[in-house]
C-alpha cells in the first residue's frame, strides 16, 4: 500500500514539473520572437541618448589685492566711475569695473574681491541718474571689499572719482538687508533715487547666512545714498 501511494505521488510530481517546463519554454519563445521583430523594425534608426549639457565651471575668485601701480594705471572714460572710496570702512580708491549681466540675467561682479562693479546700464556720476555698484563680501579665504557694508549708517559718505578726476560725494540715507527671495523685486527700487529728483548711488553685496545647497548667501545688502551738493 505504501509503495503504491509513493508511486502515485512521484507521477504527480513529475507531471507538474513537466507542465511548468512547457509553460516556461512557450514564454521564452514568445519573448525571443518579439525582440527579433522589434529590432527588425528599428533597424537603421538612431538610438536615443541622454543629451549632454555643457556646464561652464564657475570662475575662481581672485583674492589678491591689486598693487598701487595697477590701481594708478587703471583708466576709464572721462564720464565713467573710476574709483570708489568709503573712509569709514577704510576703503580707498577701489577700481570700479564696468559690468553687465550674466547668462542667468543676474548682475555680474568682478573676479577680484577687492574691485567693485558698476552696472553699465545704470547712471553715471554727475549726470543725475542712479548708479548701481556691486562687490563681494569676501572669497573662500579673504574678506572682500564690501564685507562691512552693513555697518554704514545715515550720513556716512561714499566717494566716487570719475575718469576725468572729478570727485562726487554721496551721503547714505538707507541701508537695508533684503532676503534673496525678495532681492530681484527690490532691484526696481534700488535702481531709483530714494530722494525724488536727486542723483543717487546704490551699493549691493551678499550678506546673511550661507546656503550650501544654493551656494550663495541668503540675503542681499542694499545701501542707498544721495549726491551731496
Amino acid at each position: 500500500m505504501s509503495l503504491r501511494i509513493k508511486g502515485w505521488r512521484s507521477i504527480v510530481k513529475w507531471s507538474v514539473w513537466g507542465l511548468l517546463s512547457v509553460l516556461f519554454l512557450i514564454f521564452f519563445i514568445k519573448v525571443a520572437t518579439y525582440e527579433a521583430s522589434y529590432y527588425s523594425q528599428k533597424e537603421g534608426s538612431e538610438r536615443a541618448v541622454v543629451e549632454e549639457v555643457a556646464v561652464e565651471p564657475a570662475e575662481e575668485l581672485i583674492e589678491e589685492e591689486p598693487t598701487d601701480q595697477e590701481i594708478y594705471e587703471y583708466v576709464v572714460a572721462a564720464d565713467r566711475p573710476r574709483y570708489l572710496s568709503i573712509s569709514k570702512l577704510g576703503i580707498t580708491n577701489r577700481r570700479v569695473l564696468p559690468m553687465g549681466v550674466n547668462a542667468s540675467g543676474e548682475l555680474d561682479t568682478p573676479r577680484n574681491i577687492f574691485d567693485v562693479g558698476w552696472y553699465e546700464a545704470s547712471g553715471k556720476p554727475g549726470q543725475g541718474g542712479t548708479m548701481v555698484i556691486d562687490g563681494h563680501n569676501g572669497g573662500p579665504h579673504v574678506v572682500g571689499v564690501f564685507k562691512n557694508l552693513p555697518s554704514l549708517v545715515d550720513g556716512d559718505i561714499i566717494t566716487i572719482e570719475r575718469g576725468d578726476g572729478i570727485i562726487y560725494n554721496y551721503a547714505v540715507v538707507e541701508n537695508n538687508e533684503v532676503l534673496l527671495t525678495d532681492a530681484d523685486a527690490y532691484m526696481a527700487t534700488a535702481s531709483q533715487s530714494p530722494r525724488y529728483g536727486m542723483e543717487s548711488l546704490t551699493l549691493i553685496t551678499c550678506t546673511g547666512e550661507w546656503s550650501q545647497q544654493q551656494q550663495t548667501y541668503l540675503s542681499r545688502q542694499f545701501v542707498r545714498a544721495v549726491l551731496v551738493e
